[in-house]
């Protein structure tokens, strides 16, 4: 009877994760979000970040490895369900994001120009709004100045789209939007990313006001009656009131409540979470990060060069399967000759053994070839 391995912590937690999922998560594009070669600290903390952007649909423990190699990150991807690899490498020039899609491309390849970390985000703001419950859901994507006619432009927003699931209008509960994702292209060709939280503000209410039905304790040090404090200058501001009218939504019962408003009406705003991204497009091709390209910034080569280029990876993949062929007939052969031999001298056959046979000082070990029939 044969021993049985055991599995391991991680391949029993990931069966009963692949049971308890739902054939809609299953479906929802998962990302796996890595960097490859010699990085700084900088860009380590930047994987990071961005890992929290495409919560909660990626693998934000993934310990990646010097010795691992692209390939072993596409065999287990198919099984995980994974769909786009997000990979970040630093040049002398600049740093790269390569965006991917599982297992057979497209590919695209972005300079990064700038980027903001998300602690030094949080820390410009006056007041932070970060809290867990925001990564439960994945964020509302937009997309802004993509043109749909132009064929790399529309790649870009397709694959920028498809990074995560989509939303259904009648199903989505309002509760679960809590952050969205701002890709941005602009007239030269620059793509930024900002990473938003959203929040409801009231409509028209003061910010004493607002820290009383908050529960919160106000200072009247400075005042010498309550009605001083919520009708002192400055208590009133245009940004308190949110006048513009195009950023008032009506509350369900359930917000409305937790909220504590008299009103249905209250007003979105939007607080930046990070990371900053500016973005170049470098090129586009065809596989995953090899085959045609389709696409490039800087390099423009005429129909007869695509040609000549087309001929020569035809070429370099009819040599390698003509290769693979020649190397299975060679080992069949030999496997098929391994038994014959078997069968003809049987246990009558010389046996050949290798020894190690260690020297009387013990300074060094020969080998010893012994050849002894039977």
């Amino acid at each position: 009877m044969g021993f049985k391995r055991k599995l391991g912590k991680s391949a029993r937690k990931a069966r009963r994760i692949q049971k308890v999922e739902s054939e809609e998560l299953q479906k929802a594009p998962h990302s796996f979000v890595i960097h490859r070669g010699n990085v700084n600290r900088s860009i380590k903390e930047l994987v990071r970040d961005f890992r929290k952007v495409m919560e909660p649909f990626t693998a934000s423990n993934l310990r990646v490895k010097q010795q691992n190699r692209l390939s072993d990150f596409v065999s287990i991807a198919g099984p995980l369900h994974v769909t786009h690899l997000n990979v970040f490498t630093c040049t002398e020039v600049s740093p790269y994001l390569k965006i991917g899609r599982l297992p057979q491309g497209p590919s695209i390849t972005f300079r990064v120009s700038s980027y903001s970390l998300m602690r030094d985000v949080l820390k410009s703001l006056k007041k932070q709004t970060i809290y867990e419950k925001q990564f439960a859901h994945h964020p509302l994507v937009v997309l802004n100045n993509f043109n749909e006619d132009v064929q790399h432009e529309a790649l870009m927003a397709s694959m920028f789209r498809n990074l995560f699931p989509s939303i259904n209008v009648n199903q989505i509960k309002l509760s679960q939007i809590r952050r969205c994702v701002l890709v941005n292209l602009r007239s030269d060709g620059v793509v930024d990313i900002r990473h938003y939280a959203i929040r409801l503000s009231a409509i028209g209410m003061s910010k004493p006001i607002k820290k009383l039905i908050e529960s919160k304790i106000p200072d009247l040090s400075n005042c010498e009656d309550f009605s001083e404090f919520l009708t002192r200058s400055g208590a009133l501001s245009e940004s308190e009131f949110e006048d513009d009218p195009n950023s008032h939504v009506t509350l369900t019962p359930k917000l409305k409540t937790e909220m504590k408003l008299a009103s249905n009406q209250s007003a979105i705003r939007l607080v930046e979470l990070g990371p900053r991204l500016t973005l170049k497009l470098h090129k586009i091709e065809e596989g995953l990060f090899n085959g045609q390209v389709l696409y490039h910034s800087s390099v423009k080569k005429t129909r007869q060069e695509l040609l000549e280029l087309k001929k020569r990876r035809d070429e370099r993949s009819r040599l390698k399967e003509e290769r693979k062929r020649i190397q299975e007939t060679n080992r069949k052969r030999k496997l098929k000759s391994k038994e014959k031999g078997k069968e003809e001298h049987g246990s009558g056959g010389k046996r050949a053994k290798v020894m190690e046979e260690k020297n009387v000082t013990g300074k060094k070990r020969k080998k010893v070839r012994i050849i002894d029939s039977k």
